[in-house]
């Protein structure tokens, strides 16, 4: 026998404000009672808010342990010093001279680091001095900017012909852009020839390091430094000659100009097409690695002369990465193609 549930009637259509308070309060009632656990139930592993409600006190005693070594260290150093300090012999004049002597050399560093990031500062100004000369094609504009160029360069024995050139020849250009690619042409030009000798050098030391250094970590260091001296080396050459912080300033412009643009997948894209996919396919691993770190150091370089140039590329060619990859990565092409008697049919 079966008994026929009456049905209810279809509910209709309910319109609730969202700053209901009373909707507020039974959707987190509900919620509650969905998180408690129901009798009987076995749950296998806590939820991830259980798991990061703990206090991490493996970290507590790292940091507390290391904050007691270092306080150790600096109350042993300090009784060392007071105690050499207030000796009466030559152990005492000894630590005090020693003492100025740091001192000294603490101040000299901060103040080459101060210059050097002013330096850095005037070589920026002077980019963009010169790129607003160039959009506004004002005359006056670009006298000035070279007269600082000179200003800039004027103590370097290597850019003594040069400047005597565009000296010579500044009153021949009428035109807005003339005096400035005249600069580019005479004293910019002989700085990129050094620019691009020192970026090919340090791209193939990248490279040999990479494939023939036994440890990843060493060649991870040598291509940080390598690639740190090389930036420093092209800040130098065209006026800026940073210091520590200097570098590390520039190359965080150079790394944003670089993921600007894209450089790491263009220097991946021209890599592939000079070596071509099937040798790179050939390629050991590590020397596949010196192949890519090396046109990326390379790729760096190119952005670096960006950012430190003083003058965009006007006469003067351009250097650009595509033109560097083949000269950095002959030899590899050659060591990596299989020799005669492994293309002989067995």
């Amino acid at each position: 026998m079966t008994t026929d549930t009456p049905k209810s009637p279809p509910r209709g259509p309910q319109v609730f404000e969202i700053e209901d308070a009373t909707i507020e309060a039974a959707a987190s009632a509900r919620a509650d009672q969905a998180s408690k656990p129901i009798p009987g139930e076995i749950r296998l592993r806590p939820s991830p808010d259980e798991w990061r409600s703990g206090v991490r006190w493996g970290a507590i005693l790292f940091a507390a342990l290391a904050g007691l070594a270092g306080l150790a260290a600096g109350l042993a150093f300090g009784r060392f010093v007071s105690a050499a300090f207030e000796r009466d012999d030559w152990v005492g004049w000894l630590a005090m001279g020693l003492g100025l002597t740091a001192l000294l050399a603490a101040f000299v560093l901060m103040l080459r680091e101060v210059v050097g990031l002013f330096r850095l500062t005037r070589l920026h100004a002077l980019h963009d001095a010169v790129a607003t000369a160039l959009a506004q094609k004002n005359v006056k504009a670009e006298q000035q900017a070279v007269t600082a160029l000179q200003n800039l360069l004027g103590h370097r024995p290597d850019c003594r012909w040069g400047l005597a050139r565009l000296a010579e020849h500044a009153s021949d250009g009428r035109d807005p852009g003339d005096l400035l690619r005249l600069a580019d042409r005479e004293v910019m030009a002989p700085l990129d020839t050094q620019a691009r000798r020192q970026i090919l050098k340090s791209a193939k030391r990248v490279a040999t390091v990479t494939a023939l250094s036994p440890m990843a970590w060493i060649a991870m260091l040598f291509v940080a430094v390598e690639n740190l001296r090389m930036l420093r080396t092209l800040a130098t050459l065209y006026g800026g000659r940073p210091g520590l912080t200097g570098t590390l300033r520039l190359a965080r412009l150079v790394m944003g100009h670089i993921v600007a643009t894209g450089g790491v997948a263009m220097t991946d894209d021209l890599l592939g097409q000079f070596l071509g996919q099937d040798l790179l396919r050939r390629l050991s691993r590590r020397l596949g690695e010196g192949a890519f770190n090396g046109a990326l150091t390379a790729r760096i370089g190119v952005a670096a002369l960006t950012v430190t140039r003083p003058l965009p590329f006007l006469d003067a060619p351009e250097i650009r990465v595509r033109d560097l990859v083949p000269e950095i990565f002959r030899r590899i092409k050659v060591a990596g193609e299989p020799s005669a008697a492994s293309r002989a049919p067995l």
